[in-house]
C-alpha cells in the first residue's frame, strides 16, 4: 500500500488495484516528523490495530485486529508522558486526544505504527489512517480516505500489509 503526495496535503492511496484519493498532513510529508508540525512521517509502517465506532457502524471486514471504540478511549500526546504514543482512558490527567469523536473522522480509525517501537519523545503521536473531512481536508499528520474507501482498503489487508509513505 503506498501513499504519494511530498510537499502535498492530499494525495493518492495505492492498494492492490485501487487508486483512491487521501488527505495527508497541513505540513505535507516529511522525514523529520515533530510532534504538533502537522506533518505526514515519510517510511514505512505496519497498521497495528485499529477501533471501530460500534453505536454508528457494524465492525469492518478485515483481516487486521479492530476493537470497538470505548467512551473513555484515548491516545496521549504529551512528549513528557511515560504513556506518550499510547492508548490511554480519559480522564487523562495529561494531553490526549480522545477516540470517541462526535464529527465521524474515528468512526474507523487504524494505527500506524509510526513512533512505536522505540518511542522517541517529542517524535509525533497519535499517526492514524481515519475518515477524511469533506474536500479530503488536511489532517493533523494523518493519512485520510473517504469513508467507503476505508472500508475497502480495510478488506484487503491484514498484519503483514506495510504502508509505504513517499
Amino acid at each position: 500500500m503506498r501513499s504519494l503526495a511530498p510537499g502535498r496535503t492530499q494525495g493518492t492511496l495505492r492498494c492492490g488495484n485501487l487508486v483512491l484519493p487521501c488527505a495527508l498532513g497541513r505540513g505535507g510529508i516529511t522525514s523529520r516528523k515533530r510532534e504538533g508540525d502537522g506533518a505526514t512521517p515519510r517510511g514505512v509502517y505496519r497498521l497495528e490495530s485499529g477501533y471501530f465506532r460500534p453505536d454508528r457502524h457494524r465492525r469492518p471486514q478485515t483481516a487486521l485486529r479492530l476493537a470497538a471504540t470505548q467512551r473513555d478511549g484515548g491516545w496521549c500526546d504529551a512528549a513528557d508522558d511515560r504513556n506518550y504514543n499510547c492508548f490511554v482512558r480519559h480522564p487523562y490527567p495529561e494531553s490526549a486526544e480522545r477516540l470517541w469523536r462526535d464529527d465521524g473522522l474515528y468512526d474507523v480509525v487504524l494505527v500506524i505504527g509510526y513512533n512505536r517501537r522505540p518511542r522517541r519523545r517529542g517524535a509525533g503521536s497519535a499517526i492514524f489512517m481515519h475518515v477524511a473531512k469533506d474536500g479530503y481536508a488536511p489532517t493533523e499528520g494523518c493519512i485520510a480516505l473517504a469513508y467507503a474507501d476505508l472500508l475497502k482498503v480495510l478488506a484487503r489487508i491484514g498484519p503483514a500489509t506495510r504502508l509505504i509513505v513517499v
